[in-house]
């Protein structure tokens, strides 16, 4: 089976699409430093430890491994801290992608898969985004992002590095049969810490902000199951093995959910009341984002299938019970 460099292997979303590489018929070999992955996710492939900045470490993997592809999802990806720290962020993804994209011109390697997010378009609200709609990120996060996007072409330019890059929002659920699920420290993401608040793992969950225009009062927000994301990131793989130009698509439902539905709907599917104190709007909340998939269902035959609250929470619920990983 061909080997597939998956880079941040070994956490949420890349510990799922090395499941779905597996299944695809690609060995998909994880690099990650574990800052904020998981040992006990990397279950489908070899491990290799190692810092995106490290190109002698890398060098020395492409040599090993000769990956027909590279998955790109190793990044800092914490909004908030973002803003605090900005350094942090241009150091360790913009650098980090830079010396990747490095070996892996050196290495012959010359197809490449990027997890990016549609937190470039910064501040856009209450529209439905799609891949021509401006950029203009309002956060180090997103400027990273943008920036390595950027990066991406000059070096199809100069070295044929052909790309498919994927920006979408939240993403959700976890592993139907639980092998690997969603878990960060700190969580900030909002299924999961809904769970933690009915298993008791935190005294309530916040609702932050109850004034924003829309039928409830709270922010409406796209979420896509996780299997479904990784599913198109195979299917970006396939377009670049089948020798199509560079692509960008956004991964959406084209839809919302407001936290209040998250929230009424978690407290059905697990039967359990979600203890809830209600806050503040947060700086920089916008009242509504989604994202459209049009492009990714037409070029690519992707379908959001699992892509409903209910199997979303769900899937995650499942995993949310059989425990967490240990470092």
């Amino acid at each position: 089976m061909p080997n597939v460099l998956v880079t941040g292997g070994a956490g949420y979303i890349g510990s799922h699409a090395c499941k779905a590489l597996t299944d695809a018929g690609y060995t998909p070999v994880t690099y990650d430093n574990l800052s904020t992955g998981w040992a006990d996710a990397v279950k489908f492939g070899p491990f290799e430890q190692g810092d995106l900045r490290d190109r002698a470490r890398l060098d020395a993997v492409f040599a090993a491994y000769q990956p027909i592809a590279v998955l790109h999802f190793g990044a800092l990806s914490q909004v908030g801290e973002s803003m605090r720290e900005p350094g942090l962020y241009w150091d360790n993804n913009v650098t980090g992608s830079l010396v990747l994209m490095e070996a892996a011109v050196a290495a012959g390697c010359e197809q490449f898969v990027f997890s990016s997010t549609c937190a470039t378009y910064g501040d856009q609200d209450n529209v439905v985004l799609n891949e021509d709609s401006p950029q203009a990120p309002i956060n180090a996060y997103g400027a990273s992002k943008r920036a390595i996007e950027d990066m991406l072409s000059g070096f199809e330019a100069a070295h044929g590095l052909r790309h498919v890059i994927f920006r979408y929002f939240n993403v959700a659920g976890a592993d139907p049969e639980a092998k690997v699920g969603e878990f960060h420290q700190p969580e900030t993401h909002l299924v999961p810490l809904i769970l933690d608040a009915i298993d008791g793992k935190r005294d309530a969950l916040t609702i932050f902000g109850t004034d924003y225009d829309t039928p409830d009062g709270t922010c409406i927000r796209d979420y896509v199951h996780v299997c479904d994301l990784v599913d198109a990131h195979v299917l970006g793989l396939k377009w670049l093995e089948s020798g199509k130009d560079s692509r960008v698509f956004n991964l959406g439902t084209g839809s919302g959910f407001s936290v209040r539905e998250v929230i009424d709907h978690a407290r059905r599917i697990t039967n359990k009341d979600v203890p809830v104190v209600e806050g503040l709007r947060r700086p920089g909340d916008c009242t509504k984002l989604v994202s459209g998939s049009a492009r990714a269902v037409s070029e690519l035959g992707w379908s959001p299938g699992r892509s409903t609250l209910d199997e979303m929470i769900r899937d995650a619920w499942r995993w949310h019970q059989t425990g967490h990983y240990d470092k």
